[in-house]
C-alpha cells in the first residue's frame, strides 16, 4: 500500500483493508473525486486513475510531483529547508535544535518557518517551484494541514514536526507510483463533470468533505446542505447511465445525524447499499453499524458487494 505524502483531513489508509475488497474487479479508468489525500485511487488496480478535486492548490501540487523528476523534487526540498534555516531532525536529531520529540520543534522553526509562509505568500511566478515550497510549508506547518484565507494566503502556524524520514519515504514511494502508472490529476468540481464520457468499464468513487464533522474544509460554510444534495443528485444521475459507484460517507456522529443522506438512502433503499465501517479498522459489518461508535462512517454503493469478483 502506497500512504499518501499529505496528512490531509479524512484520508483513508486506515480503512483501505475494509474499502479496496468491495470494490469492482477489471476497472479500466477509476475515477476518484475529492482525491484530498489520494490515499485511494493510488491503491486500486486499474488501468488508468483519474483524481479530480476542486482544490486548485492540491492538484497543481500532484502535477508537480507527476511532472518533475524525483531527484529534482529532493533537491528542492532540501535547499529550502535549508535556505530558510529550518530543523531536520532526520540528520541532526532532537538535541542538536535543544527540543524534544515529545514537545516538538515548533519554538526552533516558528521565525524560519513565518518568513518561509511570508515570501511564499508574496511569489508572484506560480511555477514548479512555487509547489515544492507550498509543499515544505505544508510539512512543517501546524499539524501537516493545508489551509488559505479568503485572501489566497497560507495561513496556518508552524507544527510541531518537520521534513523527518518518515514523510521523505512516504513522498519517494507516492512519486515512484505517479511516475509508473497512468494517471491525470484534474481540478474540477462534480457538478461540472460530463457524466456522458463514462462508460459500464468505468468506477466512480467519491469521498467529500463530511457534512456533520469540523474540519478545516468545513470552515466558512465549505461544504453544506446543497452541495451534499448535489453530490447525491450527480450519483443518481451516474446510477440511471449503467455505472458503478461507491460513496465514502458519515450517516451520524458525536450524536449527531445525516438527515440528508439517511432520506437519500431511504429512498433508494432497493437500488443501494450501505456498509458500515468499523473503527478499528479490522473487519466490515454488511448489516448493522457498531452501536458504540461515536461515528457511523458508512461505504454506499450501487452494486452488490457479494459479486465484486465478476467483471465490471
Amino acid at each position: 500500500m502506497i500512504q499518501s505524502p499529505l496528512n490531509y483531513t479524512g484520508g483513508k489508509f486506515k480503512l483501505l483493508p475494509q474499502i479496496l475488497p468491495l470494490f469492482p474487479k477489471n476497472v479500466d479508468r477509476f475515477f476518484d473525486f475529492f482525491c484530498g489525500g489520494c490515499n485511494v485511487g493510488i491503491n486500486v488496480d486499474c488501468n488508468e486513475t483519474i483524481f479530480i478535486d476542486r482544490d486548485e492548490h492540491l492538484i497543481y501540487l500532484y502535477q508537480t510531483f507527476q511532472h518533475l523528476e524525483k531527484e529534482a523534487i529532493f533537491e528542492w526540498i532540501y535547499d529550502i529547508i535549508a535556505e530558510y534555516g529550518l530543523s531536520l531532525v532526520s540528520r541532526d536529531g532532537y538535541e542538536f535544535y535543544g527540543c524534544e520529540s515529545s514537545v516538538g520543534l515548533g519554538a526552533y522553526n516558528r521565525d524560519a518557518f513565518n518568513r518561509l509562509r511570508d515570501d511564499f505568500n508574496k511569489c508572484a511566478v506560480i511555477d514548479y517551484r512555487y509547489y515544492v515550497m507550498m509543499y515544505v510549508i505544508i510539512v512543517y506547518a501546524f499539524n501537516n494541514q493545508i489551509r488559505f484565507n479568503s485572501a489566497g494566503e497560507f495561513n496556518l502556524p508552524v507544527g510541531k514536526r518537520d521534513f523527518n524520514s518518515r514523510i521523505h519515504s512516504k513522498l519517494d514511494a507516492f512519486i515512484d507510483r505517479i511516475h509508473s502508472t497512468n494517471c491525470q490529476f484534474i481540478y474540477n468540481d462534480f457538478r461540472r463533470f460530463d457524466v456522458t464520457t463514462l462508460s459500464e468499464k468505468n468506477f466512480v468513487y467519491a469521498d467529500p468533505p463530511y457534512l456533520i464533522t469540523c474540519a478545516t474544509y468545513n470552515e466558512n460554510d465549505g461544504w453544506n446542505e446543497r452541495d451534499e444534495r448535489d453530490l447525491l443528485n450527480f450519483l443518481d444521475s451516474i446510477h440511471m447511465r449503467g455505472i458503478k459507484f461507491a460513496l465514502s460517507n458519515v450517516l451520524s456522529s458525536k450524536g449527531k445525524k445525516n438527515g440528508v443522506l439517511a432520506t437519500w438512502l431511504e429512498r433508494n433503499a432497493e437500488s443501494y447499499n450501505v456498509v458500515h465501517l468499523k473503527h478499528s479498522y479490522a473487519n466490515s459489518n454488511y448489516h448493522k453499524s457498531d452501536k458504540t461508535s461515536e461515528s457511523d462512517e458508512v461505504l454506499v454503493v450501487n452494486y452488490d458487494v457479494s459479486k465484486v469478483g465478476d467483471a465490471t
